[in-house]
């Protein structure tokens, strides 16, 4: 069955993961753990309607856009907003993260990301990754393993 994404946005979305940045490459090495560590599975330069976005959790609604210095233009800023506003009108929340925070602050931008994903308490704290409640190992969807 073929796919309803258009196939040029297909090959855009494979260059982009082929030419990720620094700050979008260390960001990846992180989130791709977030499925064995929480069970949330993290798509990277993915399609989302007519756009690729950088991150997206679909099963929260959520795409996480990591901003370069092209961005902060007025042309950037103006595409970005209607980006923003129809992600929102698809019903995502967009986390705007800026090369300068991933460089100086990777550790706060993973804890938005976390905060934004309701995995931190009110005290900064996430659950220990991989473990049960019990202190057990548990699979990538927090189950026990046998």
């Amino acid at each position: 069955m073929p796919s309803e994404i258009d196939a040029g946005l297909i090959k855009r979305a494979r260059r982009l993961r082929r030419n990720m940045t620094d700050g979008e490459r260390r960001l990846w090495s992180e989130l791709r753990e977030f499925r064995r560590w929480y069970g949330i599975h993290v798509r990277r330069q993915a399609p989302v309607g007519p756009y690729v976005a950088d991150f997206v959790i679909h099963e929260h609604k959520i795409v996480i856009e990591v901003d370069g210095e092209h961005h902060f233009t007025r042309a950037g800023l103006v595409r970005d907003r209607r980006r923003d506003e129809w992600f929102a009108a698809q019903g995502y929340r967009t986390i705007r993260l800026n090369t300068g925070d991933l460089s100086g602050s990777f550790g706060g931008c993973v804890e938005e990301i976390l905060s934004h994903l309701g995995l931190m308490d009110s005290g900064g704290n996430t659950p220990t990754p991989g473990l049960s409640p019990r202190g057990e190992e548990a699979d990538n969807r927090g189950r026990l393993d046998p």
